[in-house]
């Protein structure tokens, strides 16, 4: 990421914009990029992007750290088991 001033955001930089952000949407769980990063990953598998596209976006060389964000809510475990169990 770039800065204001087209330098390379810091770590502690691109930390202090999230919890600013975070702070302005008035969240009050803990917030971090990673936490963005997970989120951003989740919702595209949820939607229902390939894992492989996914794996890419993220930059990750193993699939298996990919599949880490594959859980699924309690709620869309249930609509996929009400769509798909011959007996739901």
């Amino acid at each position: 990421f770039v800065g204001p001033r087209a330098r390379p955001l810091t770590r502690q930089s691109l930390w202090q914009i999230v919890l600013r952000a975070a702070r302005r949407a008035g969240l009050r769980q803990r917030v971090s990029p990673h936490t963005l990063r997970h989120c951003f990953a989740s919702h595209l598998l949820e939607g229902g992007a390939d894992l492989r596209a996914v794996q890419l976006m993220l930059g990750h060389a193993d699939i298996s750290t990919t599949q880490i964000y594959t859980h699924l809510p309690s709620a869309a475990l249930r609509r996929m088991y009400d769509q798909f169990h011959p007996r739901a």
